[in-house]
C-alpha cells in the first residue's frame, strides 16, 4: 500500500512534532515554510503537564533540558528595580507563571527539526497560496510556481495562518483580541540584573516592560500594551517602532534601552495579544494545528503544550483509522476540544492583571501575587496549573 502523502505548512514547533509522530506512523511527510530556515530567537515557551509526557516519547526531553532557560521565577519591579513581588519557579510543582521547562522559542524549533530532518522533506522559502479540495486528495499550488496533490494539509503556521484563510475564511472571523498588543526582540545583556530572574516593570497607563536574560550577551525584551486607541499596520515595522517609541516614551526603569535596542533587533516581533476560536478544526482533507486553529493568547502560557500534544493526537487518530481523514479528524476534535477549552481560560486578571490602568491596580496586583504563593492560596495556581493535565494522552 502506498504511503498516505500529507502536507504540513509551518516549521516552528507544531509543525516538525506533527512531521515526527506522522512518519512514526508510516506517512510520507513535506513540510513548507515561508521563512528561508529555522527561525531563530523568539520569546520563552513553557513546556507544562501532559506536553512533557510527548516530548519524554518523542525522546526530546535531555536536549530540552540542556537548552533550556534556567529561571528561578518571575518578579515585578518599580522604576528604581526594587522588587515589588516576586513568584519563585517551584510554585504549584513548576506549572505556576514561570514553568519548570521553559526554553527559547528557536531552540525547541531547532530540536524538533533536528529530529526530523533526515525523515521529512523540509522546503523552506516557499509557501502555499492555493488549495483545492477534491475526492481524491488536496490540490496545492505553491508561490515557487510548483503544483501538487496530497491526500492531507494541515495548517500549522500559526495565528496569522495562510492555510485557515485559503479553506476557512478570512481570520476577523476566528481571532478573538484581548485588548493588547506585545512586542519581543533582543537585546544586549544587562549585567547588573539578576540572571535567573525573568524581571517585569508596569505603570499606571496599561503598559509593562519585562527581561527575560538569555545568556552573557544578550537578553529578551518585552514590551506589552493595551491596544485602545492605537491602529497598527500588521505590514508596517518601522511604524510599529515608532509607536512602542510613543507609548513608552518616559518611562523608567530599563525601558530607553529596550527602546534603544529595538530599532536595530534582527528578530523583532509584534502582534496583537489574542486567541484563536473556532467551531471546527478541520474542513474536507485540511485540518489545522496549534495557533493556527486555538491559539491560547501568551497569557495562558499553555500555547506550545497545546501544539505539542494536538500534533500527538492528530497523528495518533490518523494512525488509528488507517489514514482515513473523516473519522480521524472526528476524534482529533473530540479529545483535543475540552483540553483546549481549558487552556483558552485565562488565569485570574486576564489582560486587567497584568496591564493594569492605575497605580492603585498596581499595588493590589503586587498584593494578589503575593498572597498566591501562600498557603492555602497557592491553590488557585495548582488549579490554573492542572488546565495543563486537562487531557488524557492515548497509546497510539
Amino acid at each position: 500500500m502506498r504511503k498516505n502523502t500529507v502536507l504540513i505548512s509551518g516549521a516552528s514547533i507544531a509543525g516538525p512534532a506533527l512531521a515526527y509522530w506522522l512518519h512514526r506512523h508510516g506517512f510520507a511527510v513535506t513540510v513548507v515554510e515561508r521563512a528561508p530556515g529555522i527561525r531563530p530567537g523568539g520569546h520563552a515557551v513553557d513546556i507544562r503537564g501532559v506536553a512533557k509526557d510527548v516530548c519524554a516519547r518523542m525522546g526530546v526531553m535531555p536536549a530540552i533540558t540542556r537548552a533550556r532557560v534556567h529561571e528561578e521565577g518571575f518578579a515585578w519591579v518599580d522604576a528604581n528595580g526594587r522588587r515589588t513581588s516576586e513568584m519563585p519557579a517551584t510554585l504549584a510543582g513548576g506549572e505556576a507563571i514561570v514553568a519548570e521547562y521553559e526554553i527559547l522559542r528557536g531552540d525547541l524549533a531547532d530540536i524538533l527539526h533536528d529530529l526530523t530532518r533526515s525523515d521529512v522533506e523540509y522546503r523552506f522559502g516557499d509557501r502555499i497560496t492555493a488549495l483545492a479540495d477534491g475526492a481524491d486528495g488536496v490540490k496545492v499550488e505553491f508561490r515557487s510556481g510548483r503544483a501538487e496533490v496530497y491526500d492531507l494539509v494541515v495548517g500549522a503556521d500559526g495565528v496569522h495562518s495562510g492555510v485557515r484563510g485559503l479553506a476557512f475564511g478570512p481570520e476577523q472571523r476566528f481571532i478573538k483580541q484581548l485588548g493588547a498588543y506585545t512586542a519581543y526582540f533582543t537585546m544586549p545583556a544587562q549585567p547588573d540584573l539578576d540572571p535567573h530572574w525573568f524581571l517585569m516593570h508596569g505603570v499606571p497607563g496599561g503598559r509593562c516592560a519585562g527581561i527575560r536574560p538569555e545568556n552573557e550577551r544578550t537578553a529578551k525584551a518585552m514590551l506589552t500594551f493595551r491596544s485602545a486607541g492605537h491602529a497598527v499596520d500588521p505590514r508596517d515595522v518601522e511604524g510599529q517602532k515608532r509607536l512602542l517609541a510613543q507609548v513608552y516614551a518616559g518611562d523608567g526603569w530599563r525601558v530607553p534601552a529596550m527602546l534603544d535596542a529595538m530599532w536595530d533587533a534582527p528578530d523583532f516581533y509584534f502582534d496583537v495579544v489574542g486567541q484563536v476560536r473556532m467551531p471546527h478544526w478541520t474542513s474536507g482533507r485540511v485540518a489545522l494545528l496549534g495557533d493556527a486553529g486555538y491559539c491560547a493568547s501568551p497569557i495562558s502560557g499553555l500555547g506550545t503544550s497545546l501544539s505539542l500534544v494536538g500534533a500527538y493526537v492528530l497523528a495518533g487518530e490518523l494512525a488509528a483509522a488507517g489514514g482515513e481523514h473523516v473519522p480521524a479528524f472526528a476524534a482529533y476534535e473530540e479529545q483535543m476540544r475540552g483540553y483546549v477549552e481549558q487552556c483558552q481560560k485565562l488565569p485570574p486578571g486576564g489582560v486587567n492583571g497584568m496591564l493594569p490602568m492605575s497605580a492603585a491596580a498596581i499595588r493590589l496586583r503586587d498584593v494578589s501575587t503575593r498572597v498566591m504563593t501562600r498557603r492555602p492560596f497557592s491553590r488557585l495556581l495548582q488549579i490554573q496549573a492542572g488546565k495543563a493535565d486537562a487531557v488524557t494522552l492515548k497509546a497510539y
